[in-house]
């Protein structure tokens, strides 16, 4: 059984760093929410503009991917922005005693 403490400790550094970049966190949080509005345009394309047929549900499943995915990379674009720049406010090593 491998010890966890070195795989934390480098979890804790790169969420650390990821914290100190609010532009690059911005836009992440700005490249899902592209990626989800072109999802949600393919959506609505093979819903009222295409025909029933297997090239609307592709573009339709085609949508829902890009949907996803833009769900998720916004995520970690606003929880970089908001959640990780918390814990790095309150994990400051300013306001240690020396």
């Amino acid at each position: 059984m491998t010890p966890l403490k070195p795989y934390i400790r480098h979890l804790h550094h790169y969420l650390r760093k990821r914290a100190d970049q609010p532009r690059e966190n911005f836009m992440l949080l700005l490249s899902g929410f592209g990626i989800f509005m072109l999802g949600l345009l393919a959506i609505g394309t093979a819903q009222f503009l295409l025909p029933d047929s297997l090239g609307a549900e592709l573009l339709a499943l085609f949508g829902l991917v890009l949907l996803g995915g833009g769900i998720i990379v916004a995520a970690i674009g606003y929880l970089s922005l908001s959640v990780l720049r918390i814990l790095r406010f309150l994990d400051s090593d300013d306001d240690k005693p020396s």
